[in-house]
């Protein structure tokens, strides 16, 4: 979602990937680089640029491309999977690749749409976008700003249509611009992946949006109000903040990231699944944070795997609990955007806080989530080696 108004702009992400897929933030430093130089993308290498800014990523552990992000100079970047009528291609750059690419050589949003497009069109978008299915590939789309403006970037193959945008605006799984859309939709998809209820949803969010905790909330919504609510087909992907359970779709939010760039670079991220039971948190382009090193595989010492234990305990124990956690997770976050704790702090805090809510569970509870779901979060953890 990205809202531009006369005060500027701000932006918000849910990064939906599969549940047991942890995410890495990710500070890089500004650096230059040597003429002839490579980097290793995803899939394929690339020549380097001569210099490239300091950024700070939320990433999938396992690709070189993020989710999302932002740069030195305020730009912000998302992206999100399309099913389009173009054939898939070879192995090439994925849509995350596109999106670090662009903040790392990126001075404006402008700059960094033309970066993305340039890249497009010289090496094409392709390969696996999972770690754990081959054949799983999509197009993309994107959602790119800085602290002026922001534009909407849509991909078929090496084929693309940029909109600026006037307002609010999100975007979903599912191509939007016309007739670009009209032309490389594949509606079938879109349907199987319920966007256009979830970009209804996040639409009039965006719209009504005032201040980085509206946009906070608004990437919380489920379907049919503040507890999830799963489809036997669909999972939860009726809302943005999505929990596994389909069989058809059966991934979940793996981390959040809100920007507010009305008056300088306010960067707030989970570094965590589950939206609705996440905190945000501050995070600054040159402060980096011991956060762990993640993979698929549960890790004690990874913040995302310590939150993922209690999240999915959460999940699974009494909405009361959930509610209280819900109520101590506004309380922080209403003093994260006052400023009143800095970047490292914050964290520290909201260790100590996520800590005390293994206190709100109930050990005897029973689980009320429907059968298929529990079976899929069984087979997840058994995955993942998560008692």
């Amino acid at each position: 979602m990205v809202q531009v108004s006369n005060d500027g702009v701000m932006f918000a992400k849910n990064s939906d990937r599969e549940a047991n897929e942890a995410q890495i933030i990710e500070w890089r430093a500004a650096a230059d680089h040597a003429q002839g130089e490579r980097v290793a993308c995803t899939h394929i290498s690339i020549d380097q640029a001569l210099r490239t800014n300091a950024v700070v990523l939320c990433r999938p552990w396992w690709m070189f491309g993020a989710e999302m992000g932002a740069n030195e100079h305020g730009v912000v970047i998302g992206n999100e999977a399309v099913y389009t009528t173009v054939p898939d291609g070879e192995a090439a750059l994925l849509g995350m690749d596109l999106v670090r690419l662009a903040l790392e050589r990126s001075r404006s949003a402008h700059h960094a749409v033309s970066i993305i497009v340039e890249l497009l069109e010289q090496h094409g978008q392709g390969g696996s976008c999972s770690a754990t299915r081959a054949n799983y590939t999509y197009h993309n789309s994107f959602l790119v700003a800085d602290r002026t403006s922001a534009i909407v970037l849509e991909t078929a193959g090496t084929l693309w249509a940029s909109e600026v945008v006037s307002g609010a605006r999100s975007i979903s799984n599912g191509l939007t611009i016309s007739p670009f859309a009209a032309q490389h939709a594949r509606r079938s998809k879109d349907r199987t992946v319920s966007c256009a209820l979830r970009q209804e949803m996040t639409q009039l969010a965006s719209e009504r949006s005032r201040s980085p905790l509206d946009l906070m909330a608004a990437l919380r919504q489920h379907p049919n109000g503040e507890q999830p609510s799963w489809s036997p087909l669909y999972g939860s992907l009726g809302g943005p903040c999505a929990h596994y359970g389909g069989v058809l779709t059966s991934s979940q939010s793996t981390g959040a990231f809100v920007a507010d760039l009305r008056n300088g670079i306010d960067l707030f991220a989970t570094a965590t699944s589950g939206t609705c039971l996440s905190l945000f948190k501050p995070v600054a382009i040159n402060e980096p944070i011991e956060l762990g090193t993640p993979s698929d595989r549960y890790d004690d010492q990874s913040l995302w795997w310590r939150h993922e234990r209690l999240h999915r305990s959460a999940m699974s124990n009494s909405s009361a609990a959930r509610e209280s956690i819900a109520r101590q997770r506004d309380e922080f976050e209403a003093e994260v955007v006052r400023g009143t704790w800095k970047s490292a702090q914050a964290f520290t805090r909201a260790q100590a806080l996520e800590d005390s809510w293994w206190d709100l569970l109930d050990s005897d509870v029973r689980d009320e989530r429907p059968s298929y779901v529990q079976q899929r979060g069984a087979r997840l953890n058994r995955l993942a080696q998560l008692n």
